[in-house]
């Protein structure tokens, strides 16, 4: 019981000045309930460690007593190189890190196709890491670890990616094959948690207990921050609000199944719709999907009609997720230019007309733009939180 009571302080301890950037050892105190003499024990063993270190002197705003400033703590930036990827529908975005989340180095580099083999993807994926180290100045020998975002469903605590659009089979051991490639500890995920991770440490969701995240790609994800932490769910895929049933035996979804949201509202799913017209032929996906979303800015009926069916299934499936978590704050996240029809004033409306009325404000909804190199920093902040979790575990329980 003493072994997992220290175990669990460090680990309190160390998230708790993630979140914070910089936080004193007092405030440590009162935020983990632990005392001050466990604290200020843990936190020696921490910097002994080479885990964190004192920053500049900080004093709480309006306090205006005389006497020695608080000293702060922070993540020591130099303890590890911390390397992030992101799978995208058509590429693979790459970042290094130091152990305090700066950004260092990025490399972007094309995908050759999709559903790769889990070695041929394992291999794209290292040297996309690689480039990125070279863009930081350093190697793959002076990385500590590596963080993988992958769509689809992810069981984060065994390595394994049950479904991806990314890999040929399912059920694939992919974080052992990523390792045997790369070389270093890796940690896969699915990419809208590791957003979620993003905006906890990096983003719109720091300093806030209980948000979610909806991301909008070639497919839709979600992330759920509970309690200032990433939930998953027991089986490590919970949170797939993209394959949250919307309609029985309906259109089929690319996991495999009918009726998923993902399966109206995705590119795929309305570029599937707009092949229905007379005399449409299919290019590219990305030149197709902006010139349906054209012409239904323009009034073609089919056009605007497929585009308002998607709007009116989104605004249904975030308001299913107000009513049923309540959160404080709900981010529409990733790299949404494309998407803006689903993130106008109209949706939103639809979103708050079916929501349950509490007879207070309801949640607030944020669009946060950003590009696939922020989804690989929230691989590394994922990779950041495993190399931590390793090395506190290797901690002895009599240090001092």
């Amino acid at each position: 019981m003493i072994r997992d009571q220290r175990s669990q302080g460090r680990h309190a301890i160390l998230a708790e000045i993630r979140k914070a950037g910089a936080i004193a050892r007092v405030d440590l105190a009162q935020r983990t309930g632990l005392s001050q003499a466990t604290v200020t024990a843990i936190t020696a063993e921490l910097m002994a460690a080479g885990l964190i270190e004192e920053s500049p002197a900080l004093v709480a705003a309006g306090d205006g007593r005389r006497g020695r400033p608080r000293v702060g703590l922070q993540l020591r930036g130099a303890a590890h190189l911390v390397a992030g990827a992101k799978v995208a529908d058509r590429t693979i975005s790459a970042a290094i890190v130091d152990f305090a989340g700066k950004l260092l180095g990025e490399a972007t580099r094309p995908l050759p196709g999709k559903g790769l083999e889990a070695e041929a993807l394992a291999a794209e994926l290292t040297v996309a890491t690689a480039a990125a180290a070279s863009a930081a100045g350093c190697s793959m020998a002076d990385i500590s670890g590596l963080g993988v975002a992958l769509a689809g469903i992810v069981d984060a605590g065994a390595g394994i990616a049950r479904w991806s659009p990314a890999l040929a089979t399912r059920d694939t051991p992919f974080r052992a094959v990523m390792e045997a490639a790369a070389g270093l500890p890796c940690f896969i995920d699915n990419d809208a948690n590791l957003v979620a991770m993003a905006e906890l440490y990096f983003g719109e969701g720091k300093g806030i207990e209980d948000f979610l995240v909806v991301t909008v790609e070639s497919g839709v994800g979600l992330g759920i921050v509970l309690g200032g932490r990433v939930y998953r769910g027991t089986r490590g895929s919970g949170a797939e609000f993209g394959h949250m049933k919307v309609q029985i035996d309906g259109a089929l979804c690319r996991c495999g199944q009918r009726g998923c949201l993902e399966a109206y509202i995705a590119d795929y799913a309305l570029l599937r719709e707009a092949a229905l017209r007379p005399g449409y032929r299919a290019g590219d996906p990305q030149e197709d999907m902006a010139a349906l979303l054209a012409q239904a800015r323009a009034g073609e009926p089919m056009a605007a009609s497929i585009v308002a069916r998607a709007e009116r299934i989104f605004a249904m499936g975030l308001a299913n997720l107000v009513n049923i978590f309540d959160p404080q704050l709900i981010i529409l996240s990733g790299e949404l230019a494309q998407h803006d029809y689903l993130y106008d004033a109209k949706v939103i409306a639809m979103v708050a007309g079916q929501t349950v009325q509490a007879g207070t404000p309801p949640p607030e909804i944020v669009v946060h733009r950003w590009d696939d190199l922020m989804w690989a920093r929230g691989a590394a902040a994922y990779a950041i939180e495993g190399l931590a979790a390793r090395a506190l575990d290797s901690l002895g329980e009599d240090a001092a």
